[in-house]
């Protein structure tokens, strides 16, 4: 029986096996579900008990709170069974642009809520293997509750795209904060950085690596404060997270004409250089390396740590104005960060602290002597953070003050220009691409998300928004 068994099974066409594993990958994922919403139910149920026993409420008051809540359960599993998508939103804006998609400021028609919607094309996540890395940004999205990380409140899928609904953050991103301004004093610095290491250190403790710590992901709301966002490239400890990246920066090193040019240049004009490509390189394909640990270019095993040294990078460019392995190539900073003894060096004409230099070259150094290997309160505990409160931090006034004049105050990021990637015919599909995309669909289920707390801002759509509606 068991070599009949073997026999049929090794005899099954290529097609018959996927379609297999996509049946067991479903039934699998219905019944993942229902045990999870259950669990979330009961949690939910015993998180109110406990709240209302610390506030030593009345029975009278507590039946009350009992009642509220069940009808709020009530309305959750309503909307669990309603089909979200695109109809149910209005686009406002498109509020930024990457190599796999963009983002937009939309409006959900029935409740006005304001939302910030990430649109990835799924034929490009295919195409460049990045199936296991949007795996990873969904699900640690729905399990970051934290105030440290952007939150998102629905995602969905339709034929060509994937869509994560998340909190609109107004305040805009730390890239463009620097793009303002030529450098952050110290103290500035010290609040970010600080804030920063805090949001870190949340996705850590759920087991993830975020691989990516650059401004562009350091949003700020209408506060100013940060949050933790574009967990596109975060590892965790899940199969479906793993995939490899950077393979191609060590294969074409530059010519050294580029390499002198750039390190002949004084400050100045490095930081001049390094604004005007700065903009192209984060909506480019390849993006920038400058903020890589050695170790991920390296694939032979890297860990959290590596989150920490990308820190020292951004604090190393708040302070000087622009990071230190900056070059006009990716190659050549992809040689720089290699060679970071020789290559991290301070310019005098931009003075720092001791205290800054010291932690820079604590977080950009060696694994087994990088600050945070013992643990978070080693970082903490450094000088640099001296008089920092961490457990008050966030509700302070941020460093910089954000001005906000709407729900819908767009005026913090750049302008973009419409595009057609929510028309269903607009993005070019090759033949080969839309058969994947057919035999691959299923790789995206269980895609779909509703979170218990899904409210945000409210109010109508402003009229200048509808004249000029993207």
């Amino acid at each position: 029986m068991a070599m009949t068994g073997q026999s049929s099974c090794s005899s099954m066409s290529n097609h018959t096996k996927e379609r297999v594993t996509m049946a067991k990958v479903t039934l699998e994922n219905f019944y993942s579900n229902l045990i999870a919403q259950h669990e979330e139910r009961e949690m939910r149920q015993q998180k109110l008990e406990k709240v209302m026993d610390q506030e030593g409420l009345a029975d009278e008051e507590k039946r009350i709170r009992r009642s509220q809540h069940a009808r709020k359960e009530t309305e959750f599993l309503r909307l669990k069974r309603t089909r979200l998508g695109l109809e149910d939103f209005e686009s406002l804006k498109v509020i930024g642009r990457g190599a796999f998609g963009e983002v937009r400021l939309v409006q959900k028609k029935d409740t006005g809520h304001v939302y910030a919607m990430k649109i990835l094309r799924k034929a490009d996540m295919l195409e460049k293997e990045q199936v296991g890395h949007i795996r990873a940004e969904r699900d640690i999205l729905v399990e970051a509750d934290s105030l440290w990380v952007v939150k998102m409140f629905y995602s969905f899928q339709d034929k060509m795209n994937l869509y994560l609904i998340m909190e609109f953050l107004p305040g805009g991103d730390m890239m463009t904060l620097l793009m303002k301004k030529d450098t952050l004093t110290e103290e500035a610095t010290q609040f970010y950085i600080a804030e920063t290491v805090l949001a870190i250190d949340s996705i850590h403790q759920l087991g993830f690596i975020h691989r990516d710590i650059k401004p562009d992901n350091l949003l700020l709301d209408s506060r100013g404060h940060v949050k933790l966002s574009d967990f596109g490239l975060c590892t965790g400890l899940k199969r479906a997270h793993r995939t490899e990246f950077y393979k191609n920066l060590n294969h074409s090193l530059p010519s050294d004409l580029s390499k002198q040019t750039f390190q002949n240049m004084n400050s100045k004009r490095k930081a001049e250089t390094w604004k005007r490509n700065r903009r192209q390189l984060a909506f480019s394909t390849v993006g920038t390396p400058d903020y890589i640990a050695p170790e991920v270019f390296m694939q032979n095993g890297y860990n959290k740590l590596c989150d920490w040294w990308s820190l020292g990078v951004i604090m190393y460019e708040m302070l000087i104005g622009y990071p230190p392995f900056c070059s006009e190539t990716p190659q050549e900073t992809y040689r720089k960060v290699m060679n970071w003894r020789e290559t991290l060096t301070f310019p005098p004409e931009v003075p720092i602290s001791e205290k800054a230099k010291d932690l820079i070259l604590r977080f950009c150094c060696e694994e087994e002597n990088r600050v945070g290997a013992v643990a978070v309160e080693e970082i903490k505990s450094n000088p640099f953070f001296e008089g920092v409160d961490y457990d008050h931090i966030r509700e302070r006034p941020a460093a910089i003050p954000i001005e906000i004049k709407s729900i819908d105050d767009t005026s913090h990021f750049d302008e973009f220009p419409d595009s057609d990637i929510l028309t269903p015919t607009a993005t070019p599909v090759s033949n080969q691409t839309e058969v994947d995309l057919k035999n691959k669909d299923w790789v995206f289920i269980n895609y779909t998300y509703k979170r218990f707390e899904g409210l945000t801002a409210r109010g109508a759509i402003p009229s200048y928004m509808k004249s000029g509606k993207r």
